[in-house]
This record gives C-alpha cells, sequence and structure tokens, in this order.
C-alpha cells in the first residue's frame, strides 16, 4: 500500500474518532501527520547548476548574456572605487590643509617664546646679581641652566657667585651637559639621580 494512502487512512480514522468523541480540538497527530504530508510534497528547489543541466534551452538567454552582466558589475565597481578615490582624496586634501594649519600656529608659537625667553633673560641680565641669583636658585635645573647659558660670561659668573656653593655647581654641571652633543649625556644624567 502506498505511504501517502497509509497515512491518508490513518489520518481519517483519527479525525473520525476525534469527530465521534465531539471534541473540535486539533489533534496533535493529525497535525503532525500533515506537516509530514506538506513537506514530503512539497516542491523542491533545484540549484543554479541543475537548472542549466535539466533545461539547456531555457539557459541559453543566461550563457549569451553572461559576459555583459559581467561588464556591467566591472564597470559598477569601477565607478565605486572612482568614488571612494575622489572621498580618499578629499580628506587627504582636508588633513594637509589642518597640517599646514598646525605647523603655522606652531611657528608662531615658537617665535612667542624665543621672544619670550628674550626677554626673560633681558631682564636678568640687567637684574642685580644677589637677587637673580635668589630667584634661580628656586628655578629647576633644566630652566635655570639654560637662563644662564644665554646671558653673556660676565654677568652668569657674577649670578653664580652670588649663589651658594652646591647649587652653583650643580648648575654649572648642567650647563656643561646641556652642550655636549652625544645622546648618552642624559641618560648618565637620570642614572645619577636614581
Amino acid at each position: 500500500m502506498n505511504v501517502t494512502l497509509r497515512i491518508a487512512l490513518c489520518w481519517l480514522a483519527l479525525g473520525g474518532t476525534a469527530l465521534a468523541a465531539g471534541g473540535d480540538h486539533a489533534d496533535p497527530a493529525k497535525d503532525a501527520a500533515m506537516r509530514a504530508l506538506a513537506t514530503r510534497d512539497a516542491p523542491k528547489e533545484i540549484s543554479a547548476q541543475e537548472f542549466v543541466a535539466k533545461e539547456p534551452a531555457k539557459t541559453g538567454y543566461c550563457a549569451n548574456i553572461a559576459d555583459a552582466a559581467a561588464d556591467a558589475r566591472f564597470a559598477w565597481q569601477k565607478e565605486q572605487l572612482a568614488v571612494m578615490e575622489r572621498q580618499v582624496e578629499e580628506r587627504i586634501k582636508l588633513l594637509e590643509e589642518k597640517r599646514a594649519e598646525y605647523e603655522a600656529w606652531l611657528k608662531r608659537r615658537n617665535e612667542f617664546l624665543a621672544k619670550a625667553d628674550e626677554s626673560v633673560v633681558a631682564v636678568y641680565a640687567k637684574m642685580r646679581p644677589d637677587a637673580a641669583a635668589l630667584q634661580l636658585a628656586n628655578m629647576p635645573d633644566e630652566a635655570a641652566a639654560a637662563l644662564l647659558t644665554k646671558l653673556n660670561a660676565r654677568t652668569a659668573s657674577a649670578i653664580l657667585s652670588e649663589m651658594e656653593a652646591a647649587r652653583a655647581a650643580g648648575l654649572a654641571r648642567a650647563m656643561s651637559e646641556s652642550g655636549r652633543k652625544d645622546a648618552t649625556a642624559p641618560a648618565v644624567k637620570k642614572n645619577q639621580r636614581s
């Protein structure tokens, strides 16, 4: 006996007993059997390769336009790449403008700092050595040494002579180390302090 016929008979038998019992409730067995029949008898989707193998006459059109479709896809991709390239070029242009703006700002800042340094050096050059020594004693070593190196030798020596000996010796050492060109001087300085 055919499987479909058996399932149909089972369904009728189950449906008949449910009706005889007076129940309008859905029967789970009936629902399961109906789903199994629907799944089995449902048309199956075939892949593109199977379709081409079974229907060569219908696929002739697809084969004829495959090159044109590929060309259209490549043209679209080329257009998309051109759009992205323009966007990247615009962003590069904006970044270059920002970089130029930053460099101009940095140049103005450095010029201002150089002028400020010159004015500070001029102020210390005109101060009395004892007053300048008191102020430099409270400055960090690097700043005080940088300031003393920019002063003329006579003024710097007068200021150092007014300082306490240990502080003056430290500043003189910092001044001499700042004149070195080798890269090991800062590393040696750090090791001495630690």
